[in-house]
């Protein structure tokens, strides 16, 4: 396995996108679906054509890295502020509708990706905290307490809503994973003792209706742009759920390993995308942080990076097809 040496540097490409898609929402018009066109059109092209290789590090600076995560909730905050200027000036229409995609990529990495690695820290950290407003502003509050307790405890098994099993299309998965991961989140409350108004899964339902009424009170124009950006980014979420552990099965009371999720290690991914293409690692051990994710040689590799495998995912039939391959060759040599 190659593995060289790697810093933080990197993951400033990052940020690219949310610069993009700031800009493009400024400049108005057809600008607007800049971020959209470069995240979805442009990055799997990097993607396809960036080398593989795992990281290796040391003397790692966790002030730099919790930074990246900090910086990428701003510009979250930034682009979301923006798109809803950009609603107030020009009302609901074309460029709204296009602004409001592409900030849903943004919401969608800058947010959700690094509310998945926040939310895996110490309760009320400052860190923490972050990743609960990214959350709220994408209608998703309840992702961390599905994501942390019911995912990482089930994760490829018939009792999680976001593993998806071998021959399930993308559209169905998503249609299917949304309402079950919100009845999954709320008994996980339930089970302690937090019953009906006291569930914190209600709470957050009534906190995002309050957002919503206040963003429509001001303008409709607004609201509907802020409602169009969070279910793009869910959307996006749920992709990458469905894409992590598809067709990959282990039955409920079998040991957790490197094999029940799917490994990319294309430097584009890891980089823009902090380190989530390595999600083995993060399923052996929840806690460890994004900076020291290691690959595993045995873990089953997807046929590309994140950005490009969308382009298979929204076909299922191609899908299933290129999926299906890796997946019979795994079990072949198991």
């Amino acid at each position: 396995m190659d593995e060289t040496e790697e810093s933080w540097y990197p993951h400033l490409l990052g940020f690219i996108l949310p610069t993009v898609t700031i800009a493009g929402i400024y400049q108005g018009g057809l600008w607007s679906f800049a971020g959209f066109i470069y995240a979805l059109g442009l990055c799997p092209i990097i993607d396809f054509l960036s080398p593989e290789r795992a990281p290796k590090r040391s003397n790692t600076s966790t002030t730099a890295w919790n930074g990246l995560l900090i910086a990428h909730s701003l510009f979250m905050y930034s682009a979301i502020v923006v798109l809803l200027w950009r609603a107030n000036i020009d009302g609901f229409g074309q460029s709204v509708i296009l602004a409001s995609l592409s900030v849903g990529v943004v919401s969608g990495v800058s947010g959700i990706i690094n509310a998945h690695e926040a939310g895996h820290r110490k309760k009320g950290t400052f860190i923490w905290r972050t990743a609960r407003l990214n959350l709220l502003l994408v209608l998703y509050s309840h992702f961390t307490t599905e994501h942390n307790h019911g995912h990482h405890r089930n994760y490829a098994t018939s009792k999680d809503p976001a593993s998806s099993p071998r021959g399930r299309g993308l559209w169905t998965q998503i249609l299917m994973t949304i309402p079950l991961q919100y009845i999954s989140a709320w008994k996980t409350h339930s089970q302690k003792g937090r019953k009906g108004i006291f569930n914190p899964i209600f709470h957050g339902i009534i906190l995002q209706a309050v957002l919503l009424f206040a963003i429509w009170w001001y303008s409709l124009a607004m609201m509907l742009a802020f409602i169009i950006q969070a279910t793009f980014a869910i959307i996006l979420l749920e992709y990458v759920n469905y894409l992590q552990h598809y067709g990959l099965h282990r039955g409920i009371d079998e040991r957790q390993t490197e094999m029940h999720s799917w490994e990319f290690r294309g430097v584009w991914s890891r980089w823009t995308l902090l380190e989530l293409p390595l999600h083995p690692a993060h399923h052996l051990k929840a806690s460890t942080p994004m900076w020291d994710l290691r690959a595993y040689d045995k873990s089953p590799q997807l046929p590309s990076g994140y950005y490009a495998c969308l382009w298979l995912a929204i076909f299922p039939p191609l899908w299933k097809r290129v999926m299906g391959k890796r997946i019979d060759a795994i079990q072949a040599s198991s």
